[in-house]
């Protein structure tokens, strides 16, 4: 218990409590976990230190003792951020893992949304890298073995600027493999192009990780915050690109979604492989950037293949809650802008009880019981 209480000071980002929508006597109670964090003993901690340097942990370290103290919590879901792998300074290549170019990689460690590759997991978190998908279906296996649910995120909306898959399917191919790069939008492609321009790296990258030849990528395409230049800034989600999900944002936001675009078919086979290593629910990384009638299609897609599994959607806009609740058939709704606001401003000294009330009144009957209420996560302390 020691070590685990430990963690809750290094971590903080760990609870998140949602109202069952079936029985409001029923509660969920998710533990976050920051996964290279969580049990790493080295204690180093030195900026822009290597993986030998500063360590991380690993899937084997979240062992029954762990688990079991988090049970003893009252938790019903663990929420493992950060395992389905992405770009990273690391090189791996000595296990057929393609390299990353530093200047599009934020940090040496490298950010847990920007994803490489959806049908792998993070090298670092296994003890053997060959082994590494075993090693977190083994995790899953403890968690379920203690009566515990497994949730991972799912990123939608965009993926690393080299993404690339090394251990997808049979039959299954890259995003962006097939598309006409001489279009800006074309509903069959994954991606947003700018044909005649040639991306540039922001202004003020410079990473501590040399590369011979400097990051390359003609047409440029639009960065994941849904910048359409070639030349997004140092603030902007720069090391990803937007995925294109039939939206042609440049010209009036025009919606193609007929025939179902590529997107939606790839996303639905990554979305069933994880649930099929018996992953229970998805927290869907910014959700409202994703059109609300994919979430609509692919949700009902998969529960007819697990029916228990859930689906959580980052969203902060309140206007669009009962959208993405009812017509996009989200089981819950992060709750950052009404009550974690609400209290924070509040706490802050500049605040007013009053806004507790209003948080109420506004979800009180329609969906308030759908809500994730936290206090802390990975972006909020």
């Amino acid at each position: 218990m020691k070590f685990l209480s430990s963690i809750l000071i290094v971590l903080m980002p760990i609870m998140s409590i949602a109202q069952n929508q079936t029985k409001s006597s029923d509660k969920l109670a998710v533990y976050q976990i920051f996964t290279r964090l969580f049990a790493n003993q080295n204690t180093t901690n030195k900026f822009n230190g290597t993986l030998e340097e500063n360590g991380t942990s690993k899937f084997k370290d979240i062992n029954k003792n762990a688990l079991k103290s988090i049970k003893e919590l009252g938790i019903t879901h663990v929420w493992y951020t950060g395992i389905i792998e992405h770009a990273t300074m690391t090189d791996f290549s000595k296990f057929g893992i393609k390299k990353d170019h530093p200047q599009v990689v934020k940090g040496i460690a490298g950010s847990p949304y920007a994803i490489k590759d959806y049908y792998d997991v993070n090298p670092y978190l296994a003890e053997n890298v060959e082994n590494r998908i075993s090693e977190f279906e083994d995790l899953v296996t403890r968690t379920h073995e203690l009566d515990l649910k497994v949730l991972i995120d799912f990123v939608p909306n965009h993926v690393s600027r080299e993404y690339n898959s090394d251990i997808k399917p049979k039959g299954i191919k890259d995003f962006g493999e097939k598309d006409d790069k001489s279009k800006a939008f074309d509903p069959a492609n994954n991606f947003y192009y700018l044909p005649i321009q040639a991306f540039e790296i922001p202004e003020g990258v410079n990473p501590p990780v040399v590369f011979k030849e400097k990051y390359n990528e003609f047409p440029a395409k639009a960065t994941g915050n849904d910048v359409f230049s070639d030349k997004p800034s140092i603030n902007d989600w720069f090391e990803t690109l937007k995925l294109n999900y039939g939206v042609d944002y440049l010209n009036g936001r025009k919606t193609h979604f007929e025939p179902i675009p590529d997107t939606w078919l790839k996303m639905k086979d990554i979305l069933a492989y994880w649930s099929a290593k018996g992953v229970d629910g998805f927290r869907c990384d910014m959700a409202e950037m994703v059109p609300v009638e994919f979430w609509a299609w692919v949700i009902p897609e998969i529960k007819t293949l697990n029916p228990k599994v859930i689906f959580i959607a980052e969203i902060y806009n309140p206007n669009e809650y009962g959208n993405y609740l009812f017509k996009g058939k989200f089981d819950y709704l992060y709750d950052k802008v009404g009550l974690y606001d609400a209290l924070r401003r509040l706490i802050e000294g500049h605040g007013n009880a009053n806004d507790i009330t209003a948080v109420w009144q506004k979800e009180s009957g329609s969906f308030s019981n759908r809500m994730l209420r936290f206090l802390e996560n990975h972006d909020e302390q």
